[in-house]
């Protein structure tokens, strides 16, 4: 049921582009702003656990609906909830059309174009070197599509549609403390106090499937350059945050990519022939997920 789900969930995203400024989910701001105001009174508690009780408030609608649908009509229920919790934890945007978006801009040589769409992948300002500005897309490609894709996936196959949200709810908490944070500078301020749990708690979600997700860009990609940049680690080995591992996906994604130069080309045709080799790296392991997530139902190793 979950492969079905999962399977559906994916070709509704892509039949539903027109909706996706639905995921970007707006109305939990407040919400969010509100539990950050309570979390930041609580002086006596590390704030890591109330932060990990906000996410669970919000988390525990999805889960209360799980439960209550069962196996009620053949599992249908279940499924349409499944491709609806799946719709909304996925993205928000769609990283394939976020890079044909940044390829176009270099094509046209329209540089605020450029630069919007390269910030839209880096979620900051893209460097001015153009060849720096490039490698860094490659490298948020290969980043994003674990924190909008894989990562989904693996709690969902994990832990049903309540994964999936958590997932995501955990990712949208650490988005929206950070934007606070922005308007409470100060390393010793509640608000950075808030970032640092929020980074916490949803580096630790991501840490297994960042690993998975990197494996997967070895097999799709360059297996031996994939193999050498994850060795060339400078992290401790086990260290949970967000920081290492996106650093492990940015290096082994690119890895894989192994491209080599071509003679007489210029910034913007490299730019979009790594951009490009980035996006179909990604498709290439999700179609492995999907092998691998097929075999498992297949074997009853996940139901």
């Amino acid at each position: 049921m979950k492969l079905i789900a999962l399977l559906m969930a994916l070709a509704v995203e892509r039949l539903a582009t027109h909706l996706f400024h639905m995921r970007e989910l707006r109305w939990l701001d407040r919400v969010l702003d509100a539990g950050f105001i309570q979390i930041s009174r609580l002086d006596n508690w590390p704030p890591i656990l109330p932060i990990a009780v906000l996410v669970f408030i919000l988390v525990l609608p999805v889960l209360l609906v799980w439960m209550s649908l069962g196996d009620a009509l053949l599992s249908f229920p279940y499924l349409i909830f499944a491709i609806f919790v799946l719709f909304f934890s996925f993205g928000p945007q769609d990283i394939a059309e976020e890079v044909d978006d940044y390829c176009a801009a270099l094509s046209s040589d329209d540089s605020e174009e450029v630069r919007a769409t390269a910030k839209t992948l880096l979620e900051h300002d893209p460097p001015d070197i153009s060849e720096e500005r490039n490698r860094q897309v490659e490298e948020a490609v290969c980043v994003q599509a674990n924190n909008r894709l894989f990562a989904v996936i693996f709690w969902f196959v994990l832990l049903g549609p309540v994964g999936a949200w958590a997932y995501r709810v955990t990712d949208l908490t650490r988005r929206r403390a950070v934007f606070a944070a922005a308007r409470d500078p100060g390393s010793e301020s509640p608000a950075s106090q808030v970032v640092a749990a929020t980074e916490a708690l949803h580096g630790w979600l991501a840490w297994i499937p960042a690993r998975l997700t990197a494996i997967g860009y070895a097999l799709a990609g360059s297996f031996d350059d994939a193999w050498s940049a994850w060795r060339s680690s400078s992290y401790p080995a086990g260290r949970l945050s967000r920081e290492v591992s996106e650093g492990l996906l940015a290096r082994v994604g690119v890895g894989a990519l192994a491209i080599l130069p071509v003679a007489d080309e210029d910034d913007a045709e490299r730019g979009i022939r790594g951009a490009t080799a980035a996006k179909r790296l990604v498709l290439r392991a999700l179609f492995i997920w999907a092998a691998v997530i097929a075999a498992m139902t297949l074997y009853g190793w996940s139901v």
